[in-house]
């Protein structure tokens, strides 16, 4: 049976195939329309504005050489940025962005298809603040209105960039790419970058997005088909299952750490496994949860007091709205007028 769905795909047993060949992808169109996706809000930056000098000649050189097969990555430039915890960059050239985000532009709409509803980051229509809201109206239908206890099982993997092993991410993705020349061109975007031999994707890249989604739509797979789990939520690294029995969040443990270290070689971070019920507060992506209200975490708070001026202040006062934050947010505006 066959659907046209980002792309078009095959339906069969296990896995849906995507159809696009090679030929589509680096197609100039392609090219072109990526250019201007990436673009947006890049213009200023000096790199992006030599590329766009010679616009046509570069995108013609970079087609003629994943035309030829002669396409290699140009390498990465590292930096540091506080986010708000210290998290290392890697940057690629404007060149191999430009490709990043002609792959992404099909492979995406494809691949989404293929992830369950539980998955929420780097998604269209999904993002933290439908994550957390989908985490309410799920404690809600577990406790019965807040009528009964809700145990969270809540859990963080290790490093989880830097442990996305290659070999697995390629393998995943054969099963739904037959084409050999879109596997060569995944491949080497895949080992331009190892924090170690065989590992790591770059955070920055934007098929590095969406392979982790890839990666670990294994592990939600899993999730929903073996373990029958009905009550639980994924955000890139984070995840959390609900429950009223404490038992039952107990005995997943086992099956979710080993599944993670034997099928897909990542480790759940020992120190940030926590069992706990939502009347004594959860903090779940930036936001601490209580059955009838979340506010916002202390670090969270003093981060934004002490940041805080006139540019920047729409942009927390849309953080604040998504939490019981009446009190915080007069102490901004105050502390604005006090600036004036």
């Amino acid at each position: 049976m066959v659907k046209a769905v980002g792309g078009g795909i095959i339906t069969g047993m296990e896995r849906i195939i995507f159809t696009h060949d090679y030929y589509y992808i680096i197609s100039l169109e392609n090219l072109l329309e990526a250019w201007q996706e990436f673009l947006n809000s890049k213009r200023k930056r000096q790199d992006v504005q030599e590329f766009e000098r010679n616009l046509m000649a570069n995108v013609i050189k970079l087609h003629a050489e994943l035309a030829n097969f002669t396409y290699q990555s140009s390498g990465y430039q590292a930096f540091n940025i506080s986010d708000p915890k210290p998290r290392n960059i890697h940057k690629a050239s404007v060149r191999d962005r430009l490709l990043h985000h002609a792959i992404y532009r099909q492979l995406y709409p494809f691949f989404d298809n293929t992830f369950t509803s539980d998955s929420y980051s780097c998604r269209d229509s999904k993002g933290t603040h439908k994550a957390i809201n989908k985490f309410r109206s799920m404690a809600l239908k577990v406790s019965q209105n807040n009528t009964k206890t809700v145990y969270i099982l809540k859990c963080d993997i290790k490093k989880f960039f830097a442990n996305i092993n290659h070999t697995i991410l390629k393998n995943i993705i054969s099963q739904y790419i037959k084409d050999q020349n879109i596997l060569w061109l995944l491949n080497i975007v895949i080992d331009s970058f190892e924090v170690s031999p065989n590992t790591g994707l770059p955070l920055g890249n934007l098929t590095s997005q969406l392979f982790v989604n890839i990666y670990m739509n294994e592990f939600d797979q899993y999730v929903k088909h073996k373990l029958k789990q009905k009550y639980y939520i994924r955000y890139a690294d984070d995840f959390v299952f609900l429950s009223t029995d404490r038992n039952d969040l107990l005995k997943l443990i086992k099956p979710i750490k080993d599944f993670l270290g034997k099928k897909l070689q990542l480790t759940i971070h020992p120190k940030k496994i926590s069992l706990s019920t939502l009347a004594s507060g959860v903090d779940y992506l930036g936001y601490v949860h209580f059955p009838k209200y979340r506010v916002l975490r202390t670090k969270t708070k003093k981060r934004i007091l002490r940041l805080l001026n006139q540019k920047n202040l729409s942009s927390y006062l849309g953080v604040l709205k998504h939490a019981n934050t009446y009190h915080l947010k007069q102490r901004l505006l105050n502390k604005i007028d006090r600036m004036k």
